[in-house]
């Protein structure tokens, strides 16, 4: 990805709060014309103000709504023009201890983080296999790396994306069509500031936005932040399970 040389389209889901709401804003002064996509109205109309004017464009979505999914695409291109980058984060959290082990949490976790991504890449991929370019870019986690207490739901829909854009990525560049990956550590969003333990390496949202733009202009496959928590975690993914189950047991206390 390069800034739009003239106002090429950028769709953002995930759009109204957090790492995609600064995502989008950057893009938006970086040149691009922003289609932002929320489950919010009130959240894309304060987006698109805080935006140069005529740069960012609502269209609010409910990710987890595969036709909604479709028919979403289809305006933003109908009413923009041709999507070139599509940044697929929308997501959200839920903490479930071993004790409240809950299908319901699992199914939301699953349709927003997981499911969701598949609905939104299910409408891009094609278009952008036919032209035989294009650039998207899926928000996952570190969290996906290994599985940590309370994270049962959450860390396996991030590992499914991370997983699925490994499988996903030599496919698509055979056809012109650039993957990236997104692993974020803890950043500073409506969704952390609800968290109750200690988040290690916790980054601001306008930070984590400026790496994320900075990683699409590189040819990486993944970019991973803040680079002390990625370096964490990723040692935790060498480490024989005896000595890795010693360290999250004592995360519980056990």
């Amino acid at each position: 990805m390069t800034d739009a040389p003239g106002p090429q389209v950028a769709w953002v889901t995930g759009a109204g709060k957090g790492i995609g709401r600064a995502v989008a804003r950057r893009l938006a002064l970086n040149g691009w014309t922003v289609a932002a996509s929320a489950r919010t109205a009130e959240d894309l109309a304060s987006l698109a103000a805080d935006c140069p004017p005529g740069a960012v464009h609502g269209f609010p979505l409910d990710v987890t709504d595969l036709a909604m999914s479709q028919s979403t695409v289809q305006l933003i291109e109908r009413q923009l023009g041709e999507i070139e980058l599509a940044v697929l984060n929308a997501g959200t959290h839920s903490p479930m201890a071993a004790e409240q082990f809950s299908v319901e949490t699992f199914r939301r976790l699953v349709e927003t983080n997981l499911m969701g991504t598949v609905n939104g890449l299910a409408q891009i991929i094609p278009k952008l296999i036919e032209r035989k370019r294009g650039h998207i870019a899926v928000v996952a986690s570190l969290a996906g790396y290994r599985g940590l207490p309370t994270a049962a739901a959450y860390g396996a829909t991030k590992a499914g994306l991370i997983n699925m854009c490994e499988a996903l990525k030599p496919e698509l560049e055979c056809h012109g069509v650039r993957l990236t990956l997104i692993n974020p550590g803890f950043i500073e969003t409506p969704l952390t500031d609800k968290n109750d333990f200690p988040m290690p390496y916790l980054m601001p949202v306008e930070d984590a936005a400026d790496r994320i733009v900075r990683g699409l202009r590189r040819t990486a496959f993944e970019v991973a932040f803040p680079w002390r928590f990625a370096f964490l975690m990723k040692f935790l993914r060498l480490l024989p399970d005896r000595m890795f189950f010693m360290l999250t047991r004592r995360m519980i206390g056990g």
